[in-house]
Formats: C-alpha cells, sequence, structure tokens
C-alpha cells in the first residue's frame, strides 16, 4: 500500500515579508508574472512593485478577476508571455488561479496569502468554480507551490472574518483525515493517509481550539500575537499539509454541495466547511458533547452555524436536497466516510445539524 505526504517547497511567515518578493523570486527565475488580488493591490500596489524595481527584477502585474475558473486561468496563461515565476497574491481563489497557472505553463509558483481564510496555498491542488462561483472540479497539479509566504502583518490587519473563515476550513481537518484514515481512502496526494498527516491534522485541531478565540479577539484589534501566528500557522500549513496527505471527506463535500444553493454564495468556503464539519460529525453519531463544543466553538470565533446564519433561512427541504445530492455526487469526496452515506442521510445530518445549533 502506497502512503504519500506532500508540502511546499518552503514556507515562510513573518511581518513585513510583502517587501521581500523579488528576492525570493529571485532564487526561482529572472521575471515574475504576479496575479494581485485587487484589495491588496489598492492598499500595497507602491510597496509591491518597489521589491522588483529594487532588485531591476523584471515583472508584470495583472490583477485577479474574482473567479478561480478555467476562463480566467487562460486568460493569465494567454498574458503571461515569457515570465517565468509566477506569484499568486490575495485570497484562495487568486492563490489557485496562479497554482494553475503555474501548472499549465511549467513555471515555479510563489503564493503570498493575504488572508488566512483557507488551507489552500500549501497544496497541490486547485478547486476549480464555474464563473458564476459553482463548484466545478477538483484540479490536481504536478507540484506544490515552491514557496508560500504569509505577511503576519498583512493578515492581522485584514477583516476578522477570513481568519474566522480559515479556522472552519482547517477545523475539518482532523475530522475529515480520521475518517479517510478509517476507510483507507486514497488522498489528493494520491495516496493513503500517513501517520505523520493525521498527526498533523491533530496538532491543526488541538491548536485552533486552544488559540483560536484569542486570535480573533485579537486581529478584530488589527494586532499580531502569538496566538494569532499559531493560528495562522495552523490555518495555512498544518490544514494545507494535513488534508492533502491526510484527506478530504464529509465536511468539504457538504461545502460542494452548499454552493448549488445561491442563497450562500456570498458565504467564504470556510464558514460552509465549518457546517460541513458539523454535519459530518451528525453522520458519524459522534458524543453529543463533542457537538456540543465544536458549535460553541465555531459559535465564540463568528462562523455561521445555522442554515439561517448560512444566507439559506426558508430553505425548501427540495433545494437542501439538491444540495445533499450534489454533495454525495461520485467525483467528490462523501465516500472517503467508513460507512456508505446516501443523499437522504447527508440532508437528514443536515437539518439535525441546524436544529441541534439552533438551540444551543
Amino acid at each position: 500500500m502506497r502512503k504519500m505526504i506532500c508540502s511546499p517547497g518552503s514556507y515562510i511567515q513573518g511581518s513585513g515579508e510583502r517587501n521581500c518578493l523579488a528576492e525570493h523570486a529571485s532564487s526561482l527565475g529572472s521575471s515574475a508574472y504576479l496575479i494581485v488580488g485587487r484589495h491588496f493591490d489598492s492598499d500595497y500596489h507602491d510597496q509591491l512593485v518597489r521589491s522588483f524595481e529594487e532588485r531591476d527584477m523584471p515583472y508584470q502585474l495583472e490583477i485577479f478577476g474574482g473567479e478561480c475558473s478555467m476562463e480566467e486561468i487562460q486568460k493569465h496563461l494567454e498574458n503571461r508571455g515569457s515570465r517565468d515565476v509566477v506569484i499568486g497574491i490575495g485570497g484562495g481563489k487568486a492563490l489557485d488561479t496562479a497554482k494553475a497557472v503555474g501548472h499549465f505553463s511549467h513555471c515555479p509558483v510563489i503564493v503570498v496569502p493575504t488572508v488566512a481564510s483557507s488551507d489552500a496555498p500549501c497544496s497541490r491542488l486547485s478547486v476549480i468554480y464555474t464563473p458564476e462561483g459553482v463548484f466545478e472540479q477538483y484540479l490536481p497539479l504536478k507540484g506544490n507551490p515552491s514557496m508560500v509566504i504569509m505577511d503576519t502583518e498583512v493578515i492581522a490587519k485584514a477583516p476578522v472574518r477570513f481568519l474566522a473563515a480559515g479556522i472552519g476550513d482547517a477545523l475539518a481537518t482532523y475530522y475529515e483525515a480520521a475518517a479517510c484514515a478509517q476507510s483507507n481512502a486514497v488522498t489528493m496526494a494520491g495516496g493513503h493517509t500517513t501517520r505523520t498527516a493525521l498527526a498533523l491534522a491533530k496538532f491543526c485541531r488541538d491548536t485552533l481550539l486552544e488559540d483560536g478565540i484569542k486570535a480573533i479577539a485579537a486581529v478584530k484589534m488589527g494586532l499580531c500575537t502569538k496566538a494569532v501566528e499559531n493560528v495562522i500557522e495552523a490555518n495555512t500549513y498544518l490544514s494545507g499539509v494535513g488534508f492533502e496527505s491526510g484527506g478530504l471527506s464529509g465536511a468539504h463535500a457538504v461545502h460542494n454541495g452548499l454552493t448549488v444553493l445561491p442563497g450562500c454564495h456570498k458565504m467564504l468556503h470556510g464558514e460552509k466547511v465549518a457546517f460541513g464539519v458539523l454535519t459530518q460529525l451528525v453522520l458519524e453519531n459522534r458524543p453529543l458533547d463533542e457537538f456540543k463544543e465544536i458549535a460553541g466553538f465555531c459559535k465564540e470565533v463568528g462562523l455561521p452555524i445555522t442554515l439561517a446564519e448560512l444566507g439559506l433561512a426558508g430553505v425548501s427541504d427540495t433545494e437542501l436536497l439538491k444540495a445533499a445530492e450534489a454533495a454525495c455526487a461520485s467525483d467528490d469526496t462523501m465516500g472517503n466516510l467508513p460507512f456508505e452515506t446516501t443523499p437522504a442521510d447527508v440532508f437528514a445530518a443536515m437539518k439535525t445539524a441546524d436544529h441541534l445549533c439552533a438551540i444551543l
């Protein structure tokens, strides 16, 4: 049985790292193609380009269009020209776009998250959506990013909702990896769950439960404390390596199912995943005390825990069943749970999780 673990070439975390991008890029190539989120460009454009101009490194900067779709990826492939290092700067979808562009153009990739809102940065995977924001497919890549660079100053000043969403995404890592270990599922890395990945996933969950509430309190004031640094690392590296080499199962499948419902399109990835975690806990029939602990923690850090909070107040059973059916698609990860799961099971678990959370 083949077991696999994979990770980015380098993980760099510190204050002010955005000012060193040209230095980092020059170790990988001679010129850079930058895919930059609109908000980051608005706030940090001068600092960003100064890094390349002072080092006399050719660069081309393009603003990210907002959705990681094949159309957006193709646009950047056509614009890249001969630039030999691809740098993605922004949220998860901008980073996934940069990773896909590097994949198809055979260039090294540097990803620079401006928020710690998901575990996407470290992975050899891009999540592809339609231009309208509906989940389309997982795109496996040839390798992980060459570098992941976390500027803690930038992340601590971002809206607190993004850090909370990253906690929601990272919270799934242990529960999904544990399920994959039980079912002997094949992970996104292409092998079976390793003990190392499962240990990282558990450490990720434990770090979140220990430092998550403290980190949220600090970021609400734009401050970076040790708890914030620990949660940034958990959201990004521990969850990134943990999910990819540990495996995905119910929580992310529920997220993908929820994307078919327009009412929650404005919700962040990790916000929907957090509800997926609660749904998976019901599917697994975990102890009520454990469900209350996780749901209470999610509530404390500001994550939505009911369908109404997800923008689905008044959602019909027919619509919710469509989401459950999408979550159980044959090419999704619900099948990695260690027991057979039908759309009716997922529908019942979503309704039950919603009800339990509403009475907490």
